[in-house]
């Protein structure tokens, strides 16, 4: 456990390496097999055309060149030395093994590139593609994100997620027979869930001693089908003091050995219909540590706890 009442992924990286590592998003032009296929409805209910990428990305020049672009920046703002490849928009697993091979080699290849991150669906990993994987895990230092939002199928299925949670399990399943470091992103909000099934997707989390996690909160987006709902009033969102009280709940929940690499979100602004406080990211995370220290508590304190008050 570092200084804070959770472990946070960037102090364990700066003990990893011995300093800061910045994380670089990168567009490497993948698609998704939820968007693809002659699917009957194509997409997830919450994302946007862009995959949910990174805000800045240059999708239209190689691997290499975006890492570079970002490495300048951010050793001339932040004096950063190291840096971590994250393949992030849409499924970067979704192509021939011989394509992800080459882009994956291309990020690594940049100086002071020291690890990569493969973002990722549960139902987008045949056998020869964790095969793969599990040869860049032997390479270097790699983390596969799994994209679940929630440990439920009824949340699935409302989601249009394309997948059950099985797929979600014989994903880590098969990740794990190949040694790698699994990340699950789940997002605190969804339409339907009460408090409890999203504590609950807490406590699988806990059980499964899942390696990392990703807890994003609920943003409604322009030019997506639950926008569409929201501006119907077909549903709400979360409030910042009710977020940052469930953030905590499930932080309370989480294994002590997971690491927490992200606890919030900020959604592109010109997109993000709400909530609009989640702009002021580094307020909320604050307000986050504060409920912690408020409490007395901290990651794991009620490990086994499903949903209880």
């Amino acid at each position: 456990m570092d200084e804070k009442r959770y472990r946070s992924f960037s102090t364990h990286l700066k003990e990893r390496f011995g300093a800061r590592v910045h994380k670089v998003s990168i567009d490497a032009g993948f698609g998704c097999p939820n968007r693809a296929g002659g699917r009957a409805q194509a997409g997830c209910l919450f994302c946007d055309p862009g995959g949910s990428g990174a805000v800045g990305i240059d999708r239209r020049v190689s691997v290499a060149e975006q890492i570079e672009a970002a490495r300048e920046v951010m050793t001339r703002k932040y004096k950063a030395r190291h840096f971590l490849a994250y393949f992030q928009p849409f499924s970067n697993t979704f192509g021939p093994v011989a394509r992800l091979r080459a882009l994956y080699d291309e990020a690594l290849a940049v100086p002071d590139v020291i690890g990569m991150s493969v973002g990722t669906r549960p139902d987008c990993l045949p056998a020869p593609v964790l095969d793969l994987l599990g040869e860049f895990h032997r390479r270097t230092y790699f983390w596969l994100e799994l994209g679940l939002q929630s440990a439920h199928e009824e949340t699935l299925r409302f989601l249009r997620r394309g997948h059950d949670y099985d797929d979600f399990l014989q994903a880590l399943a098969g990740a794990r027979e190949r040694g790698l470091r699994v990340c699950a992103h789940v997002i605190l909000g969804l339409p339907g869930e009460n408090r409890g099934q999203m504590l609950a997707t807490a406590a699988e989390m806990a059980r499964l001693r899942i390696d990392g996690i990703k807890i994003h909160l609920l943003h409604v987006l322009r030019g997506t089908p639950l926008g569409d709902m929201y501006a119907e009033g077909g549903i709400g969102v979360l409030g910042r003091d009710e977020y940052v009280s469930l953030a905590a709940d499930f932080i309370e929940r989480l294994h002590p050995d997971t690491l927490i690499q992200r606890l919030t979100g900020d959604g592109p602004r010109d997109l993000l219909l709400a909530p609009l406080w989640s702009l002021n990211k580094w307020e909320v995370l604050n307000a986050i540590d504060a409920e912690l220290e408020r409490r007395d508590t901290r990651q794991g304190s009620r490990m086994g706890d499903a949903g209880g008050e």
